[in-house]
């Protein structure tokens, strides 16, 4: 079972991320879960999102998990929180940040041995989508680091789910998930 956690703050979009990850994976046969937990409610809190997908049924609805992902959307998040608890070993971090992953890891220790992967996610999100909405930019990221599917058929289902949008947000959501895709490092 693939396990995926992220980390956010409310309003960035990860239970919004997580639920499109999910829609585009249940087109392809595999079961899927995409939930959040969050303490309240307000825009700006610190939240989890999480994500499993499997090739039978999922009978687990817990939280908790050793993810196979963890997604960090929120910069300060990466530093100010312990987003390595419950890791495996072969745990990959996708945090966006404007450091580059050698100064992420010095500012924040409990990264170092880890697969870490940095992409500026909100950078993008601005300037693709014009709002720090950095949760698309991530999955383009996801894309690239996990080989999962190929960047045009991903992005062909994202537009999918994303059609009751504005098309020039469609548009824009999809230059962000390419521009992540190529800059993740």
């Amino acid at each position: 079972m693939l396990e995926i956690r992220w980390h956010s703050r409310a309003g960035q979009g990860a239970v919004t991320g997580a639920k499109g990850l999910a829609d585009v994976i249940s087109t392809t046969g595999k079961h899927v879960q995409a939930f959040a937990f969050y303490g309240s409610a307000k825009r700006g809190a610190a939240m989890t999102a999480y994500n499993r997908v499997a090739d039978k049924v999922i009978l687990n609805h817990e939280k908790y998990m050793k993810p196979d992902y963890v997604f960090v959307i929120d910069p300060a998040l990466a530093i100010t929180t312990d987003v390595t608890i419950n890791h495996k070993d072969t745990t990959k971090y996708i945090i966006t940040t404007h450091l580059t992953t050698e100064e992420l890891v010095k500012a924040q220790p409990l990264l170092e041995g880890k697969e870490v992967y940095t992409v500026d996610c909100i950078q993008i999100a601005n300037d693709t989508i014009g709002r720090p909405i950095p949760n698309t930019p991530m999955l383009g990221a996801f894309m690239r680091v996990s080989d999962m599917y190929e960047i045009d058929f991903f992005k062909d289902s994202m537009n999918r789910v994303l059609a009751k949008l504005p098309q020039k947000i469609v548009d824009a959501n999809m230059i962000a998930i390419q521009r992540a895709y190529d800059e993740v490092k």
